[in-house]
């Protein structure tokens, strides 16, 4: 595929913050110590009166940003996902999830890719905890254009957000019309010998498979996926029904992400056969991002392997 702009999410959840907070004053934004590497530093230069720094402390930011909420403000509470999800989720399930508040949770640095952080920093289990808390919405958009256009449907939606961004810059894909909808997927490559349904930073490598799988006479249909909660089921099972084999992409553990949620609708409504490409039940570790996500087997070669065996059933 020809070389395109990189972009990360983080930079792009930054963005969209701030034309966000030109549009409606009701817009609060918290973070944990970390506003320049969750980039919403971009909001408080723009917005100093409304950016606010909760300390290394990630439970008492859910909780003030739930505070806010209940005031009738739209907040946003920021920080790594590690930490969002993982540190902070008694905050988040009781005081957002319970009372189904208006807080939108921006978790940057999600997944291998994060690199030489680390497995510390490594987040691969905050889809599994945001998608078990009832009413929350969980998405990872996929491209700089679908995360700007997530965080402003975030913002619009009434009721519990959780956000993933990345560090890594990667391509965009999308172009400037594409128009974002919670909950609704969208086909990006027709074919109909397997279906790939990917989110996040996969989604482009499940394109670049998909072109390498045509060379080889493998017609594959690429689904993005940036809402996992709630998932598209009518665009998942017409893709069962009509390739009859799916194949998943996340750059989160197999264990509570896209792949289970998949398996999930599939196995009560369309029995299908399922491969799922993710973390495989193990920590990460240091190293540079590309790599990591190489030897993990996120990659586009990975997905055309495992799509072809898959077709050749």
């Amino acid at each position: 595929m020809a070389d395109v702009k990189k972009i990360a999410t983080r930079d792009s959840y930054g963005a969209a913050l701030v034309e966000l907070g030109a549009e409606h004053e009701d817009l609060i934004v918290f973070d944990a110590d970390l506003a320049g590497s969750t980039k919403t530093g971009m909001f408080r230069k723009a917005y100093p009166d409304r950016h606010f720094n909760c300390g290394i402390a990630e439970g008492n930011m859910m909780a003030v940003a739930a505070g806010a909420a209940a005031m009738g403000m739209v907040a946003f509470a920021s920080s790594f996902a590690m930490f969002a999800s993982g540190r902070a989720f008694e905050q988040v399930r009781n005081s957002i999830g319970y009372p189904r508040l208006n807080v939108k949770i921006g978790a940057t640095h999600g997944g291998i890719s994060v690199g030489e952080d680390g497995a510390s920093h490594q987040c691969c289990e905050d889809f599994a905890l945001m998608r078990s808390i009832p009413g929350m919405v969980v998405m990872c958009p996929a491209d700089d254009v679908e995360a700007r256009a997530a965080v402003k449907a975030a913002y619009e939606y009434d009721g519990p957000v959780y956000l993933r961004f990345g560090r890594l810059a990667i391509p965009v894909f999308h172009d400037e019309n594409y128009e974002f909808q919670i909950g609704r997927g969208e086909v990006l490559h027709d074919g109909d010998d397997v279906a790939v349904i990917a989110t996040g930073l996969m989604t482009y490598e499940a394109l670049k498979a998909a072109d390498a799988l045509k060379e080889r006479g493998v017609g594959a249909r690429v689904i993005n996926l940036c809402t996992i909660k709630p998932l598209d089921e009518e665009l998942v099972l017409k893709a069962a029904r009509e390739c009859g084999k799916i194949v998943t992409c996340e750059e989160h553990s197999v264990i509570g992400g896209l792949g289970e949620a998949v398996c999930s609708l599939l196995s009560e409504k369309c029995p299908t056969p399922v491969r799922r490409i993710g973390v495989n039940d193990e920590f990460g570790h240091s190293g540079p991002a590309s790599a990591l996500l190489e030897q993990f087997g996120l990659s586009a070669e990975h997905i055309a392997e495992v799509a072809a065996e898959m077709a050749a059933k």
